[in-house]
């Protein structure tokens, strides 16, 4: 019976590296995996790129207004599986529409992306938070936090210095640095109390 997988984790605890690996596993057995992403995702083009190095590119890249239940129905509905990077960037009703190729179209769909945002305080991402409420599976993906404690928080650095506020896609202008760490909660505060003295 296919599902929903929703598999989430901090920045740099390889969920990319896991997608790659799932879709190897499925092609090593001779069955057909479908690869996608949001467009919102511009770190690698239309592909998939991980910290250590791997890439591959992706079947197609969607915007925010497209029908997943109708791309995949039109065009991978002989697939054995999707897989779907930076899933937070989903809009609810796209994590909808692919609940209907889990039900309608009998293809397991695993989505992979962040649980939380940068603020920590508004309930996150709307993509996660449909996905962890509707996904059949759900898998947290670990990490370390600089300290060697297990990392929860996703923190954004503008030139070196932590920052609690703003958009939650900020595009590299090439004049600022943008950075994201992967915290646990402790190493947060102590960073958040550095950044009000």
């Amino acid at each position: 019976m296919a599902k929903l997988y929703f598999c989430y984790g901090a920045m740099g605890c390889g969920k990319t590296i896991q997608l790659l690996q799932t879709a190897f596993n499925y092609e090593e057995r001779g069955q057909k995996v479908c690869l996608t992403k949001p467009a919102t995702d511009t770190k690698s083009g239309e592909g998939l790129f991980t910290r250590i190095g791997l890439r591959r590119e992706t079947h197609f890249v969607f915007m925010r207004e497209e029908n997943l239940f109708v791309l995949i129905r039109s065009n991978y509905a002989d697939v054995n599986c999707v897989l779907v990077d930076e899933a937070q960037f989903l809009t609810p009703l796209q994590v909808d529409q692919l609940v209907e190729v889990v039900d309608k179209l009998e293809i397991p769909v695993i989505c992979y992306g962040l649980r939380l945002n940068f603020r920590q305080k508004d309930g996150g991402f709307e993509g996660a938070t449909r996905l962890l409420q509707v996904a059949q599976e759900i898998t947290e993906l670990k990490t370390i936090c600089e300290c060697g404690q297990k990392a929860t928080r996703n923190v954004r650095f503008l030139n070196g210095k932590l920052v609690l506020d703003g958009p939650d896609i900020l595009i590299d202008d090439g004049k600022t640095k943008i950075e994201y760490r992967a915290l646990c909660s402790k190493c947060l505060e102590k960073y958040r109390q550095e950044a009000t003295k």
